[in-house]
């Protein structure tokens, strides 16, 4: 299904002096006015990536560079905007069929990509050389783990999550970029709920801000929680959300953080059809709480990102559309009917969006 240029996207990434007036007009389901009309409109442009792989995995460079990791072993990389898309997965990852589900971008050349799954299916590459060549950095030796995610503080300092194993959540740590990993202890982890489990959904079930503080999201157990660390995985604390859980199906799925303080979590039941109440919560006070959104987005949503240069702005994706708040998560406006898993925005004013049948989209600019 093609991605319907719907008018309520208007003016997303406009210039940083029209970013809030033209999000409020958006949000009030009202039509752009003279003003906001003479800002170019914005909307998800698709980009042809001649593949029918689901894109999970998402790293946004800047307007002209991504990366997106999928289904059937595909790693693409764009350099010119999405106009053209090389396929560099690390040699053989097709034939194995791995399935990579989250990609960490420091630039055009150097990446980090994670495949899931049990055992050693679950595995880390990283190039230096934009894919040209990439080195096996970790391969999972233990057959109880499952990796999910991947993220990085900084270009040397990142960490990977798995799934509990007895008992705990466990954590990978690299201090040089993605060249080794070493498991971190884990008697400073918080025991882990009957059941509960990460999402390797959109690659952002563990997310980092700053130096220190990373995120995990959970579902699967009695409660869909978020877990925190202050020390980049040393020791966590944990909180319960609003987000729906109690089923294998349910929980946050994911996370954005607009500083240490700020976040927004969405989530809900991924089971087609299925209701997901209470899809997102909110926190400002680095996790320790979460708020439920007053108006939610009304189906799961498995990505959010931070609008850039808005402090109150972000997107919510998932299969049956994207969602914008303007009012740091409280309430959430449907504004694209398209499908979506995983939503990343940059700095240079960037935002790029990817999901099943090799669906790949930027906000872009069209003329007024």
């Amino acid at each position: 299904m093609g991605i319907r240029r719907v008018t309520g996207v208007a003016g997303l990434v406009a210039r940083t002096t029209a970013v809030a007036g033209v999000a409020a007009t958006l949000a009030l389901g009202a039509a752009p006015g003279p003003a906001a009309a003479h800002e170019r409109a914005a909307h998800w442009q698709p980009k042809d990536t001649h593949t029918d792989a689901r894109f999970r995995g998402l790293a946004a460079v800047d307007r002209r560079t991504a990366w997106v990791a999928g289904s059937k072993g595909t790693v693409l990389r764009t350099t010119d905007g999405g106009a053209h898309w090389k396929q560099v997965a690390p040699p053989g990852a097709a034939a194995e069929a791995l399935e990579f589900r989250d990609i960490e971008a420091f630039d055009a050349r150097r990446a980090v990509v994670l495949a899931i799954g049990e055992g050693e299916a679950s595995r880390i590459y990283r190039t230096e050389d934009g894919g040209a060549s990439w080195t096996e950095s970790f391969r999972n030796p233990d057959p109880k783990a499952f990796y999910d995610c991947v993220t990085f503080f900084d270009h040397r300092n990142g960490l990977a999550m798995s799934d509990p194993v007895d008992g705990r959540f466990r954590i990978l740590s690299t201090r040089d970029g993605g060249r080794n990993w070493r498991v971190l202890p884990s008697a400073g982890m918080v025991p882990a709920q009957t059941g509960e489990a990460g999402f390797a959904a959109s690659g952002q079930c563990l997310v980092a801000s700053g130096p220190k503080d990373v995120w995990l999201a959970t579902g699967g157990g009695a409660s869909a929680r978020v877990l925190h660390s202050r020390d980049r995985g040393l020791n966590w604390t944990v909180a319960e959300t609003s987000v729906p859980a109690g089923d294998p199906a349910r929980g946050v799925f994911g996370l954005a953080f607009r500083d240490r303080a700020h976040g927004i979590a969405v989530g809900g039941d991924y089971t087609a059809g299925n209701p997901s109440p209470h899809a997102a919560a909110v926190t400002g006070d680095t996790g320790r709480t979460w708020t439920p959104s007053a108006q939610p987005p009304p189906a799961y949503r498995s990505g959010v990102a931070w609008l850039p240069r808005s402090r109150t702005a972000a997107l919510a994706v998932g299969p049956t559309g994207t969602d914008l708040t303007t009012d740091a998560g409280r309430t959430w406006r449907t504004v694209d009917p398209g499908s979506y898993d995983t939503v990343d925005c940059v700095r240079d004013g960037a935002c790029w969006a990817a999901g099943e049948k090799g669906r790949v989209a930027r906000l872009g600019h069209r003329p007024s």
